[in-house]
């Protein structure tokens, strides 16, 4: 027992400092490395705040694992501001959202993860923020179907801890530099494409190219998304998917190029989540093909919960005289949704009692966008849905009944 005290003291004193969201006390560390046997889903729940369902699926990462002391200090590294890490410090919410992103970063050595952030800081000229945001992007992208692809690649974006810094990390920022992207720029990709930098910088170098290929000018602010469409789809999945989006929308290959040059992103979407929109935009809607092309932003958009809904409750305003006949479709659905809420629902409510409980429940996910239409339907409103009021300096009309 005073050896494993011993060995504790050190845990102790760095679990407990001041500027750690940890705070595990004397008692907790000591009654953790008394229980026998070590239990890795427990560890998980009360230390790194895993729900059981997610310590369940993390502990076979972890079956090496047979006491807290490796662990606790990688916890500990993480969390303080000692070893030079300042500001690196992640709150206890994050920690949980890192350990749920890449449990096997617990069995990292603790010295060797302190290294690997001091070259990142040091050869990379990454700043402790930045090098946390590359952390906690693998967090927010954490799926709950852990054989998702986007599962297995939120898990890469925790291994910049593990990648070689001159012959990886170093190159592969010096590259996305040369193609004008400044540090800030960098962080920003790495929101949702962290693992970019711990890619092969000749696997960048060829994706770098494809983005370029696509005639996203490297000037361009659309180039970051360019180049993590890219990264995410193979050069088949690409060029089968502009096909379908020139032969979906009628329009010549140079038309659709333009589009792409704007939201290249849109790439990015399956051709099933992609004909949903552009049929309903087409028919609903009643858009012509080229105001979509020249607004791609509008097919990144959620059908269900954004592009449906809007429709649906701006053709009953309109068909109610509540609202103009001379709505832009477009500034509608850019709208944040507070924004709209509080223009197109929130000021009608008396006159359409339950609109407001009706457009909640759609956008949360709860109900169908087309129940919004048996909700507001007047007398005079269509439950196609066809639209009545203007699109941009295009009048569109519904047929007569």
């Amino acid at each position: 027992m005073l050896h494993l005290r011993n060995h504790l003291l050190p845990l102790l004193h760095a679990a407990t400092s001041s500027s750690s969201p940890l705070q595990l006390t004397r008692h907790r560390l000591l009654s953790t490395a008394a229980r026998s046997p070590f239990s890795v889903e427990h560890y998980l729940v009360a230390t790194c705040g895993l729900t059981a369902a997610q310590a369940r699926r993390a502990s076979p990462k972890l079956s090496r694992l047979n006491s807290a002391s490796n662990p606790d200090a990688v916890l500990a590294l993480l969390s303080s501001s000692t070893a030079g890490l300042d500001s690196l410090s992640l709150s206890r919410a994050d920690l949980t959202a890192v350990v749920a992103a890449e449990p096997r970063l617990l069995r990292a050595r603790p010295g060797t993860i302190a290294r690997r952030i001091a070259s990142l800081r040091g050869r990379a000229n990454l700043s402790a923020p930045q090098i946390r945001s590359f952390l906690m992007s693998a967090a927010r992208r954490t799926s709950p179907r852990p054989t998702s692809p986007r599962s297995s690649r939120s898990g890469r974006c925790n291994a910049i801890l593990a990648t070689d810094v001159d012959k990886v990390v170093r190159p592969n920022v010096a590259l996305l530099g040369e193609c004008g992207l400044g540090v800030c720029d960098i962080v920003q990709m790495t929101q949702t494409a962290a693992w970019l930098l711990t890619f092969n910088p000749e696997r960048l170098k060829i994706v770098v190219r494809r983005a370029e290929e696509l005639g996203v000018p490297t000037s361009s602010w659309a180039f970051k998304d360019a180049v993590c469409t890219v990264a995410r789809n193979n050069q088949g999945t690409i060029a089968a998917r502009m096909e379908f989006l020139r032969g979906t929308l009628g329009c010549s290959m140079d038309k659709l190029r333009s589009a792409i040059s704007r939201k290249p992103s849109i790439l990015g979407f399956s051709e099933k989540t992609l004909r949903g929109k552009i049929e309903f935009l087409l028919t609903k809607v009643r858009l012509e093909p080229e105001y979509i092309l020249q607004r791609p932003v509008m097919l990144t958009l959620s059908l269900d919960k954004r592009l449906a809904p809007r429709h649906y409750v701006l053709q009953a305003l309109v068909e109610k005289g509540l609202i103009k006949n001379d709505v832009d479709n477009y500034s509608c659905v850019c709208f944040g949704n507070e924004h709209f809420v509080a223009r197109y629902i929130d000021r009608h409510e008396d006159a359409l009692p339950g609109l407001a409980d009706a457009y909640a429940a759609v956008h949360a996910g709860k109900s169908p966008a087309q129940s919004l239409t048996q909700h507001l339907q007047t007398d005079r409103y269509r439950s196609d849905g066809e639209a009545t009021y203007v699109l941009g300096n295009q009048p569109v009309r519904m047929e007569d009944k």
